[in-house]
C-alpha cells in the first residue's frame, strides 16, 4: 500500500457528486415556487412558520454537530492521538442534552421569541442583546468559512481542481438554495444530506476494513500502539485530551452551541410545540452519535490501512485531514462513483451546516438590528431576509479563504467556537439562574471572557504546545520505499520559550469554553453585586428566572430551602407555563377603533422610548395595563348599539343622556353617539365609573 499513486475521480464519481449538489438546489427552487404566494412573511422565511414536525427538525440538528470537520477531523484525531476524543459522547449527554433540554429550550419556548437574543433585552437591555448579537456574528463568519475550507480541500486532495475554485463552488452553491427557500429548504435539504452523509461515512468505513485485513487485524493494530486509550484522567489542563477536557470542556463548548446559538433555537423555535422541540434534541443526539462512531472506527481502521508507511512523514499528504480522502482513493479506485459519493458526504456535512449558519445569522440581523427601528411591511422584510442571507454566504467564503492559515481544522473550529460561545453561553446563564445579575455586570464579564480567551488561543499558535501535552502517538514507516530519506519534524527547544508558553499558553483548545464561561459568570457576578444588583434582584420577571431547585429530580430537597434559593423572586405568584411574547408593535393595533393619527403617533413615540431604554419590567407593565383596557374596552363596545365613530373619543359622549336612558320608550332609536340602553334589570354606572371604565388611559 506504500507509495501508490490515488487514483484520480472518474466521470461516474463525479455524476454522484453533482447529483447531490443538484437535488439540494432543487429542495431550495421547490420551497421557493410552493411559497411564493405565501403570506407568513418573514416568520414563513425565517422560522418556516412554526409549524415543521420533530423528525427532520432532529436531523437537521444532528448534522450541526455531524460537520464536515467531523467527517474529516475525527478519523485524523483517531489516527494521531488516539480515542481518549471518545469521551465527547459521554460529555455531550451529561453536561449538554439535560440542561438543554430543561432549562433553555423552555425559556426560549416559552417567551415566543424568533431571535435567541431576544430574552437578554427582556433581562437585561438592548445594548447588552446588539453585544452578543454581534459576537454571535463574528464567530458564526468564522466557523462557517472553516466549514467551507474543509470540503474544499478534501476535494483539492483528490482532484486536480483548484482549492479557491471549490472554496467559492462550495459557498455559492450552499448560498443559493438557502436565499431561495428559507428555513424550510434548509431543514429538508438536511434531511438529504444527512442520508448522504450516513451512506457515504458507512461505504468507507466497511470497504476500508476489508482492505485493511480485516476487523481482527484493525483491532490489533491500534492495540498494540496505544490507540485504543480510555485512561487519561490528568487533571493538568494543559493536557490536551484527556477525560476532563474532553467530557468537561467539549461538554460546554456543545452546551454553549445546542442551548444558545441561534442556529440551533432557530430550529428549536419552529417545531410546533415545546415536547417536540426536546424530542428534536434527544433523536438528533442519537443520530449524531451513531455517525460520530461511525467516523471513530474509520479512524482506527486509516490506522491500520498505512500501519507501515506514515503518509504524513513519507511527504505523501501536507496535512492530517488529507488523510481519509487519500485512503478512500486507493482503497476504491476499482469502484467507479464510491469516491464520488465519499466526497458528497463530505460536501453534505458542510452544505447542512453553512446554510443553517447563514440562515440564522440573517434572522438575528432583520430582529435585532433592523426591525426595532423600522415599520416596514412583512414582505419587505422578507425580501431584505434574502438579500441578507446572500451577504453572508459571500462573508463566509471570504473568510473561508483565509482558513488555511489556520491548521488542522477540527481544532481550529472548536477554538474558534470557544473563544465567543464561552462567555455567550456565560450571559445567558447569569440571566437565568442568577436573579442578581445586571447588564454592567453580563457586559463586564463577558467582554473579560472574551478577552481572556483570545489571549489564550493567539499565545497558543505563537508557541504551540510541547509534545509532552499533545501527546501524540507513534507512527511507523518500515514498510516505505526509502524510509532513510524520511526527516522527521524537529520538537521546539524549550530553552528557547518564554516561561508563559509552558504553562498559560499551552493550556488545553477544549478548555477555551469552559474558561470563557467561568470568567464570564464569576466577573459578571461580581460586577453586579457592587452596581445594586443585589438589591434589584426582586424586580426581575419570575417568568425569565429559571429555579433550578425546583426541577423533579430536587424534589427531595426540603422546600423552606428550595424558597430559599429563589432569592427574593416570587416564583409561586405566576404561572411557569404561560407563554410571554415580545410583540413587534403596539398592541393597540388591534382594536376594533381607528385610531387618530395624533394619538397613534404618540403610541408610536412611547413604544420606541420604551424599546431603546431596555426596560423590560416597566413595557410588560404598561402593555399588560393595555391590555386590560382594551378588553374593557370590547365589553363596552358590545353592548353599545352601534360601533363608535372613527374620530370619537368615549370620554365626550353625552353621559346625561346615558342617565336619562331608562326613562325612554324601548322602541325609540338612540342617537350613533350614545351607548346602547341597558336592560332595566342591570345596574347603571354611575358617572365617574363611566368615564374612568369607557376611556382607556393610552388614549389620554
Amino acid at each position: 500500500m506504500a507509495g501508490r499513486e490515488p487514483a484520480s475521480l472518474k466521470a461516474a464519481d463525479y455524476a454522484v457528486f453533482i447529483i447531490m449538489l443538484m437535488v439540494s438546489a432543487g429542495i431550495g427552487i421547490f420551497f421557493a415556487y410552493r411559497d411564493r404566494k405565501s403570506k407568513a412573511g418573514v416568520q414563513g422565511y425565517l422560522m418556516g412558520g412554526r409549524n415543521m414536525s420533530y423528525i427532520p427538525v432532529s436531523i437537521s440538528l444532528s448534522l450541526s454537530f455531524v460537520s464536515a470537520v467531523t467527517i474529516l477531523g475525527i478519523p485524523a484525531e483517531m489516527y494521531i492521538f488516539g480515542s481518549m476524543y471518545c469521551w465527547l459522547l459521554f460529555g455531550c449527554v451529561m453536561i449538554c442534552v439535560l440542561p438543554v433540554t430543561e432549562i433553555f429550550i423552555p425559556i426560549f419556548y416559552r417567551l415566543g421569541i424568533t431571535s435567541s437574543f431576544e430574552y437578554l433585552q427582556l433581562r437585561y437591555n438592548y445594548a447588552v442583546r446588539l453585544l452578543a448579537t454581534a459576537a454571535y456574528i463574528f464567530q458564526n463568519i468564522m466557523y462557517i468559512g472553516i466549514m467551507i475550507f474543509a470540503p474544499a480541500l478534501a476535494l483539492n486532495s483528490v482532484t486536480s481542481l483548484n482549492l479557491w475554485a471549490s472554496i467559492f463552488s462550495i459557498g455559492l452553491v450552499c448560498t443559493f438554495y438557502t436565499t431561495l427557500g428559507g428555513l424550510k429548504a434548509v431543514i429538508w435539504t438536511d434531511v438529504f444530506q444527512g442520508f448522504i452523509v450516513l451512506l457515504g461515512t458507512a461505504a468507507t468505513l466497511f470497504a476500508s476494513a476489508s482492505k485493511a485485513g480485516g476487523w481482527d487485524r484493525v483491532w490489533k493494530v491500534n492495540y498494540e500502539s496505544g490507540r485504543i486509550d480510555f485512561g487519561r484522567f490528568d487533571f493538568d489542563v494543559r493536557v490536551r485530551h484527556s477525560f476532563w477536557s474532553i467530557s468537561i470542556g467539549l461538554g460546554f463548548l456543545w452546551m454553549s452551541i445546542f442551548g444558545t446559538s441561534q442556529s440551533q433555537v432557530q430550529r428549536y423555535l419552529c417545531c410546533r410545540t415545546e415536547k417536540d422541540a426536546k424530542k428534536g434534541v434527544v433523536i438528533s443526539m442519537v443520530v449524531s452519535g451513531l455517525i460520530f462512531l461511525l467516523t471513530v472506527f474509520t479512524g482506527f481502521v486509516m490506522y491500520a490501512y498505512f500501519a507501515d508507511c506514515d503518509p504524513l512523514l513519507n511527504k505523501e499528504v501536507s496535512a492530517p485531514d488529507q488523510l481519509l480522502p487519500y485512503m478512500v482513493l486507493d482503497v476504491f479506485r476499482d469502484h467507479p462513483g464510491l469516491p464520488g459519493l465519499f466526497v458528497a458526504s463530505v460536501f453534505s456535512g458542510c452544505l447542512s451546516t453553512v446554510s443553517s449558519g447563514i440562515n440564522a445569522m440573517a434572522c438575528v440581523t432583520v430582529e435585532d438590528f433592523i426591525r426595532p427601528f423600522v415599520t416596514w411591511e412583512e414582505k419587505t422584510l422578507t425580501w431584505l431576509s434574502k438579500g441578507l442571507v446572500f451577504m453572508y454566504g459571500l462573508l463566509c467564503i471570504g473568510f473561508a479563504c483565509l482558513s488555511s492559515l489556520l491548521g488542522g481544522v477540527l481544532q481550529a473550529s472548536l477554538s474558534a467556537i470557544g473563544i465567543v460561545g464561552g462567555p455567550l453561553l456565560g450571559i445567558f446563564s447569569l440571566g437565568i439562574v442568577f436573579p442578581c445579575g445586571n447588564s454592567i455586570g453580563v457586559t463586564v464579564g463577558m467582554i473579560s471572557g472574551m478577552i481572556l480567551t483570545t489571549w489564550i488561543y493567539i499565545g497558543s499558535q505563537a508557541y504551540p504546545p510541547l509534545p509532552q501535552f499533545t501527546r501524540p502517538k507513534p507512527r511507523d514507516i518500515s514498510g516505505c520505499p526509502d524510509p532513510s530519506s524520511i526527516v522527521f519534524p524537529i520538537p521546539p527547544d524549550p530553552a528557547s520559550r518564554p516561561n508563559i508558553a509552558d504553562d498559560f499558553y499551552s493550556v488545553s483548545y477544549a478548555y477555551y469554553t469552559a474558561i470563557g464561561y467561568a470568567t464570564t459568570i464569576g466577573v459578571g457576578l461580581l460586577v453586579s453585586l457592587c452596581t445594586r444588583g443585589y438589591q434589584t434582584r426582586k424586580e426581575v420577571n419570575p417568568r425569565l428566572i429559571r429555579p433550578l431547585l425546583d426541577h423533579r429530580i430536587f424534589r427531595w430537597l426540603p422546600e423552606k430551602f428550595r424558597r430559599f434559593m429563589w432569592c427574593g423572586v416570587e416564583h409561586d405568584k405566576v404561572n411557569a407555563h404561560e407563554v410571554i411574547k415580545v410583540p413587534e408593535q403596539p398592541p393597540e393595533y388591534s382594536l376594533k377603533r381607528r385610531w387618530s393619527s395624533r394619538e397613534r403617533t404618540s403610541s408610536l413615540r412611547l413604544s420606541r422610548r420604551h424599546w431603546r431604554e431596555g426596560n423590560a419590567q416597566r413595557v410588560a407593565r404598561d402593555w399588560r395595563m393595555k391590555h386590560e383596557k382594551r378588553v374593557e374596552m370590547r365589553e363596552l363596545m358590545n353592548n353599545q348599539e352601534e360601533e363608535l365613530n372613527n374620530d370619537t373619543v368615549p370620554a365626550k359622549l353625552d353621559l346625561q343622556n346615558e342617565t336619562n336612558g331608562n326613562s325612554r320608550t324601548s322602541g325609540k332609536k338612540t342617537s350613533s353617539l350614545r351607548p346602547q340602553r341597558k336592560s332595566s334589570k342591570s345596574k347603571q354606572p354611575e358617572r365617574g365609573d363611566s368615564v374612568k371604565s369607557g376611556i382607556p388611559s393610552v388614549w389620554i
